[in-house]
């Protein structure tokens, strides 16, 4: 088969990164990028889901909390401490 490059951008922290794992994998770059673009081929679709990352209603409301203080857990300076209230 006939092989051709394909140049792309890439965040250089994001590439180091990228690179290592590939390399910890035991694959380089470009047979990751292979494997990405066959699976996307065979299966017809990005391979994993794509979302935003919006909080749900409770996570939205636990955050409101705690920016004003609300509904906040005791503080302890120990284990022990810890262990002592939930015992008590």
């Amino acid at each position: 088969m006939a092989q051709t490059n394909v140049n792309i951008r890439m965040d250089e922290t994001l590439k180091r990164q990228f690179d290592h794992l590939c390399s910890e994998l035991g694959l380089n770059m470009s047979a990751a990028i292979n494997i990405f673009a066959k699976t996307m081929v065979r299966q017809q679709k990005i391979p994993f889901e794509i979302s935003l990352d919006i909080p749900n209603a409770e996570t939205l409301a636990a955050i409101d909390d705690v920016n004003h203080g609300r509904n906040l857990s005791k503080t302890f300076h120990s284990i022990a401490e810890l262990m002592e209230d939930l015992n008590a």
